[in-house]
């Protein structure tokens, strides 16, 4: 969920530069979910590298051609996942260049078997802004790198906000997409989104030490480690207010999240809803509460 932080945003559709060979620019796609918009990454000095391109947007995609240079083209785009912020302009990008389209796979790769099959029994709602026509030209898997001209980008598959999410490792630099922010703590939204793989993939980033994060939304994490500490902390005592109320009684998503989210924006009360919801599945999975009804979006849950 969102933070209160004391930041400015850059001009939208100017290519800023971060450090050598990298360049980001703002897409025109402001709101609570979004923040200022989404980051579209250029890498590389010549043969470009674009991560993101962004939402379906023309003024968008003309902003990312005007940045080339003389001498410089896109030769492949990498999509960290498949939000409809972050993977739809991949199309029209590659019809202008030619450039190869990466990434883990569609909308509904990597999703965990827990979420397949939470995703059968039609109930749970979610789906937000899913980009389900997302096909790309070429598949990576976690552990594979990506040549980018002098640079290489190593492919760690981080599921949680959605199972084809991908982080992408330069170094002790890493473009995290939505599962690290500065600026909020991710959305995780059943059954595109899965608690207890969230939770994995971040001590999975945990055990390196990084120099900065670079993510979908808001500025460079310059202290990335903290930060990580910080959403693994925040989500185990969001877990630990849900569990302390539903020992005063067995309470739904609705209910447990206008108690604990009692400060939020409204605009921002069904992700908070839906966070929530996460985490009754995987407290759920691991044993520690029971739906008092059929396993759907309005159950009550208890503590077993």
């Amino acid at each position: 969920m969102s933070e209160q932080i004391d930041e400015k945003p850059p001009k939208v559709g100017e290519a800023i530069v971060l450090e050598r060979g990298l360049r980001v620019i703002l897409a025109p796609n402001p709101s609570p979910m979004t923040y200022w918009g989404t980051n579209t990454y250029l890498l590389g000095e010549k043969d470009i590298t674009v991560i993101d391109p962004g939402p379906d947007s023309v003024e968008h995609l003309q902003a990312i051609l005007k940045a080339l240079e003389p001498g410089q083209s896109i030769s492949q785009i990498v999509v960290t996942h498949s939000h409809k912020d972050h993977s739809p302009l991949a199309k029209p990008l590659k019809e202008k260049t030619g450039a190869e389209i990466i990434s883990f796979g569609d909308s509904l790769s990597g999703r965990s078997a827990a979420m397949a099959e939470l995703a059968k029994t039609g109930e749970i709602g979610g789906g937000e802004g899913v980009d389900a026509d997302f096909s790309p030209d070429r598949l990576v898997s976690d552990g594979e790198v990506i040549a980018a001209e002098d640079r290489a980008l190593k492919v760690i598959h981080t599921p949680g906000h959605m199972g084809n999410h991908i982080s992408l490792a330069m170094e002790d630099a890493c473009f995290t997409g939505d599962h690290i922010m500065g600026w909020a703590s991710s959305l995780v939204s059943p059954p595109d989104g899965d608690l207890t793989d969230f939770m994995a993939s971040c001590e999975r980033l945990a055990q390196e030490n990084w120099r900065v994060f670079y993510s979908g939304h808001g500025a460079a994490i310059t202290e990335p480690n903290a930060r990580l500490q910080w959403l693994i902390t925040h989500r185990r005592s969001r877990e630990a207010e849900i569990l302390a109320q539903l020992r005063l009684s067995p309470a739904d998503a609705v209910g447990l999240a206008q108690t604990i989210y009692h400060d939020v924006n409204p605009k921002l009360l069904p992700a908070a809803q839906r966070n929530v919801l996460a985490h009754l599945v995987d407290l759920y999975g691991r044993g520690l509460v029971l739906p008092q009804q059929a396993f759907e979006i309005n159950a009550t849950f208890e503590l077993v």
